[in-house]
């Protein structure tokens, strides 16, 4: 392919401006189009960033663009996505893929259907450590996986590290399941649970605990009612027999944005703390585990989703993480969300 990969950008957001930088910068793209509800917001981050044209309407994008990157809040994922394969264009979706399971296999079978390019932006794939991970398991370094644990933290409740939540509209609506959020279990939870599963593979069922803590008098800030769980505290199996605890919340204090794995077999161990860097592996492993010390690897950097998005469809190879693995993560959320209901342990099918 000779030409630059005329790529578009549907909503404005904070995430549009990462994926902004990402088209800028490879070699192989161009960002062509912009669009927004509001069309002032979607021109000025056209002139920002040097795309010629902005819309309001995703349909009037089509004919500038060859793919299309989808950046709008997670309710909009799956009808605009849907529109955008159906015109024979690549998507890269956000997460979540969708908002349900049903929705998110749609998209899938689209995606198929139209024999386009199709990615879900687990962005934190991106780190070389993850990677090398994946890779040692796969390849039986660690002999059998057996236990682990992962986490997601982060403090915007607590703190004022990422602004004032109770003044912004773009962290209000988190906080509020009328206005489309999933809660941390959806927000962020998704990318922990991924995280977890790119290593050890698929789930086998989850026990889930949702919480939701008082953050304001009756409940209520302007039009938004706070009820969207606030943290997560999820019992795994795994398909390949590891089992282990999954939790995420926005209430850790002193915890910025921190994921963290710790996988272990019966031949080795591994742990991943991404505040340490994306590229860090800490590994026991050989003689060391009978000592139990740890060696520190720094891993080689690897291509970014973004990146995989691009080879795909220059090459036509399809690249991980697919919209058939987003529905596959959607499925275990929507089963964490029933395993709180009924407070039963929900088989993933």
């Amino acid at each position: 392919m000779a030409k630059k990969i005329r790529i578009g950008i549907i909503g404005t957001g904070g995430m549009a401006h990462a994926h902004a930088r990402d088209i800028l910068r490879h070699p192989h793209t161009q960002l062509t189009a912009v669009a927004d509800i509001d069309l002032p917001r979607a021109q000025a981050f056209a002139a920002k960033f040097g795309a010629p044209f902005a819309c309001t309407d995703q349909a009037d994008l089509f004919d500038h663009v060859d793919a299309l990157v989808n950046a709008t809040p997670d309710a909009f994922h799956a009808p605009l996505t849907l529109r955008a394969l159906a015109a024979g264009k690549h998507v890269l979706c956000e997460k979540p893929l969708a908002t349900n399971p049903a929705d998110a296999r749609r998209m899938a079978r689209a995606a198929a259907k139209h024999r386009v390019v199709n990615l879900v932006n687990f962005s934190y794939r991106n780190s070389s450590a993850l990677q090398r991970a994946h890779a040692l398991i796969a390849r039986g370094d660690l002999g059998r996986p057996l236990h682990f644990e992962a986490s997601y933290l982060q403090s915007w409740l607590s703190s004022t590290v990422w602004g004032d939540w109770k003044t912004s509209d773009a962290w209000l609506w988190r906080l509020s399941t009328r206005h489309g959020s999933l809660g941390v279990l959806g927000d962020i939870g998704v990318h922990i649970l991924d995280f977890a599963a790119f290593p050890l593979g698929p789930f086998a069922s989850v026990n889930c605990h949702l919480h939701t803590f008082d953050k304001a008098p009756g409940g209520n800030i302007g039009p938004y009612t706070l009820d969207a769980n606030d943290s997560a505290v999820i019992h795994a199996s795994m398909q390949n027999g590891a089992v282990g605890v999954i939790h995420t919340t926005r209430w850790a204090t002193g915890h910025k944005n921190s994921l963290s794995l710790r996988i272990f077999g019966d031949l080795g161990a591994l742990r991943i703390e991404l505040d340490q860097g994306f590229d860090r592996l800490d590994i026991c492993l050989g003689r060391q585990r009978h000592r139990a010390e740890w060696k520190t690897v720094t891993c080689s950097p690897t291509p970014t989703n973004f990146d995989r998005f691009v080879r795909a469809i220059r090459t036509g190879n399809p690249q991980p993480p697919d919209f058939a693995h987003g529905a596959a993560i959607q499925t275990v959320i929507d089963a964490c969300f029933r395993s709180h209901r009924t407070g039963k342990t929900i088989p993933i099918r």
